[in-house]
């Protein structure tokens, strides 16, 4: 008797499933929120490597392949709020979407965010002869690009403490506990994980980057 009542108080992997992406339309709010500060971060890291991308082009170029870890997830997040209020989901219906400013400027910053990063690995894996051809497609897009996500990100930034502090100043506990915290910071931690191995995976493709680099310099 005492062995089935613990089988049944045991949580279900049902249960343990709901309680890693419980939250709605708070805990999207919340990743999305958590995602950008993330990419924030290493953004400004990026920022410095090309100010001094003499010096820092291995860095430019491991950050680079870093990012689409964080790129994706902050992809994923807004586009899933996306969909759901596009299709009618009630929660979503009443949270409401984003300002028409940006939700106008929002399919820009997705197909620049496309483009700067596919023309980055591009670049990569075809080399430095494709300098003349796919190189002022990555730096103009990445001008465009950091334009409306800077933009994007000034209109967002008011929220973005509020939703870390919801979240990760537990012993305050400050804002509503909504569900979902675990599975929200595993799905940072995978991103920011999977963004580092692909780097280092392709850590080999620097080569000849860095040595034509050299051989200008």
């Amino acid at each position: 008797m005492a062995v089935r009542r613990q089988i049944s108080a045991a949580p279900s992997a049902s249960s343990r499933t709901r309680g890693l992406t419980a939250g709605g339309t708070d805990g999207n709010e919340r990743l999305t929120a958590a995602t950008g500060a993330m990419l924030l971060v290493l953004l400004a890291v990026l920022g410095v490597t090309i100010i001094r991308i003499g010096g820092l082009l291995w860095l430019h170029l491991f950050l680079g392949l870093l990012l689409i870890g964080p790129v994706t997830l902050k992809l994923a997040s807004t586009g899933y709020r996306f969909v759901r209020y596009y299709t009618a989901n009630p929660a979503y219906r009443r949270k409401g979407p984003p300002l028409l400013p940006l939700r106008l400027m929002a399919p820009i910053v997705v197909l620049t965010t496309v483009v700067v990063f596919a023309s980055g690995v591009a670049l990569l894996f075809v080399g430095p002869s494709s300098r003349q051809t796919l190189l002022p497609i990555h730096k103009i897009s990445f001008f465009v690009w950091l334009g409306f996500t800077g933009v994007h990100v000034l209109a967002h930034l008011p929220s973005i403490l509020p939703a870390l502090r919801a979240d990760y100043a537990r012993p305050a506990r400050l804002g509503p506990d909504i569900g979902g915290r675990d599975g929200r910071g595993l799905a940072l931690a995978s991103a920011l994980t999977a963004g580092a191995v692909l780097a280092i995976l392709l850590i080999p493709e620097f080569g000849p980057w860095l040595a034509a680099h050299h051989f200008h310099h």
